[in-house]
């Protein structure tokens, strides 16, 4: 299958689960708005959300994936179950260890990390712990999701891994639905959707479990022993949880910094869910291929493919993030009043979150490019340097949102982790070319920056139909209207960039059959 097709099947996938994911979010916020029950909910969610990108998600995508890949080469599928036994006995336990001793420090955790701005209002501060505490074990439930996501991965199989997110959204969408049937207060509502969390995780456990059995392998329960495999991935997966979950660590200290304002935390939950539609069907497919055709690749000495696969999958990005950039920047109030501007959420709120959108719509490429980055580390076994740039880009980041959020607010917040994007992007690209890693090609930079005058060329034209057809997008005209108009501006923006870029050279299809048609490189040693 081309690398392309594998994008594609990942893709897919997760755009269905952003889908899901974006009507979920339009009745929250016809239901809590960005009021205080809202702000609750996602402070409480995101705490487990952040466990879960560090211990699950980066960790095992970065650390496992490899290893395991390299136990299936070395001693077939026989090693690679033994070698998935060892791993989930030890993941287990310390999970189990770890949700124990977070649900009796939850009133700590939300008042001195979750938010700390709720500490003076105690019946939202009590609420908080409670939410955070029933959600908590859905950490659990995740992190071995992603083990098993990694096995299949590795083993070719796409797809379960990539569908079971979406039962996160349909769970919480039956009962904000239900919600709404039953005329539901919101701290109701805020309630269910709190045990619809913990039942999705437990789904989606299932969905992946059943897939590890359908690729022809099953997982025993053993008891945890630290091997050398197992010491192996904990050297490994400690730098790579840390630097998998920078978007949720810097998310984290944002929303601890917008907890002092009422509606910051809403706000920026809810922008950041449409720029997660480009991020997650372009940057999660591109990083959950990528890494386990990279190591595949350098095990067998391939490494002019490993290097032709990190180039393909930089233009891949690139030729789909710029234009969308320049999209949500233009766009954003327009997409925000469409999607959320209804019940409980108002004018007002949809100025507040198209700023924010709009910010993060200069973050995007950066946000996607790092995904096709740092596999080329993790496949050579280095999670320690993306954790130090790791590093970095949490202090600007913290710095950043520090000194902005008492002058500009959410959008503040957004501005910081839009900058801390973009230097970890810098900082991982020029150590991959510096290290030999990454072949500068001037015929792609060359097509990159024909890219930007396509998509220039294409805003140019939104914002013209913008101003033309501004009666049609206004708040007060008939939702029909707006979906109409903006679903037409966005197709027609569409057709004037890839026709732009084929035109002027940004894109040819050359470029399309070399993705399309991959086939693997000579061996080359080193």
């Amino acid at each position: 299958m081309s690398l392309v097709k594998k994008f594609a099947t990942v893709g897919g996938a997760t755009l269905g689960s952003r889908i899901f994911g974006f009507a979920r979010e339009t009745l929250m916020a016809a239901a809590l708005g960005t009021g205080p029950m809202a702000d609750v909910f996602y402070a409480a969610f995101r705490f487990p959300n952040l466990f879960r990108r560090l211990f699950a998600e980066g960790a095992f995508n970065a650390a496992f994936v490899p290893l395991f890949a390299k136990e299936i080469e070395a001693h077939g599928i026989d090693g690679a179950k033994r070698f998935s036994e060892e791993v989930f006995g030890v993941l287990f336990s310390v999970l189990l260890l770890i949700t124990i001793v977070m649900e009796l420090c939850m009133p700590l955790l939300v008042r001195f990390v979750i938010a700390p701005g709720f500490a003076d209002d105690a019946e939202k501060f009590s609420i908080t712990v409670r939410m955070a505490a029933v959600m908590f074990p859905y950490l659990m439930c995740m992190s071995l999701t992603a083990m098993m996501s990694g096995m299949l991965n590795s083993l070719h199989h796409f797809f379960a891994a990539a569908i079971a997110p979406i039962f996160l959204n349909v769970v919480m969408i039956g009962a904000l639905f239900y919600s709404l049937y039953i005329g539901a207060e919101p701290l109701q509502t805020a309630w269910y959707l709190s045990w619809g969390v913990l039942v999705a995780g437990i789904l989606q456990l299932v969905v992946v479990y059943l897939g590890v059995l359908h690729a022809g392998m099953s997982i025993g329960l053993r008891f945890p022993r630290i091997t050398p495999n197992v010491k192996r991935l904990l050297i490994l997966a400690v730098p790579a949880a840390v630097t998998g979950g920078i978007t949720q660590i810097n998310q984290m200290i944002g929303q601890a910094i917008a907890s002092a304002r009422e509606g910051a935390i809403a706000a920026l939950q809810y922008a950041d869910r449409i720029y997660q539609l480009p991020l997650g069907v372009v940057g999660v497919a591109v990083g959950v291929v990528l890494l386990p055709e990279l190591a595949r690749a350098l095990k067998g000495g391939h490494l002019r493919e490993a290097g032709n696969l990190q180039n393909r999958s930089i233009e891949f990005v690139l030729f789909l993030t710029i234009p969308a950039a320049f999209a949500l920047w233009i766009l954003s109030d327009e997409i925000i009043r469409v999607l959320y501007e209804r019940g409980a959420f108002h004018q007002e709120n949809t100025a507040i979150v198209g700023s924010i959108l709009a910010v993060y719509g200069i973050g995007l490429p950066a946000f996607v490019l790092i995904k096709a980055l740092q596999p080329g580390f993790y496949a050579r076994e280095d999670t320690k340097t993306p954790m130090r740039f790791s590093a970095v880009a949490v202090g600007v980041n913290c710095a950043t949102a520090l000194t902005l959020f008492p002058f500009l607010g959410a959008p503040g917040i957004a501005v910081a982790e839009a900058t801390a994007g973009w230097i970890s992007t810098v900082l991982l690209f020029t150590t991959l070319l510096r290290r030999g890693h990454l072949t500068w090609e001037w015929a792609l930079a060359r097509r990159t920056a024909l890219l930007v005058v396509s998509a220039a060329v294409m805003g140019g034209v939104i914002m013209y139909l913008q101003h033309r057809w501004e009666p049609w997008l206004a708040s007060g005209a008939h939702l029909a209207t707006k979906v109409g108009t903006l679903g037409l501006l966005i197709i027609i923006a569409m057709a004037v960039y890839f026709a732009t870029a084929f035109l002027i050279g940004g894109a040819n299809l050359g470029m399309i059959r070399r993705n399309l048609n991959r086939k693997p490189a000579a061996k080359v040693d080193g």
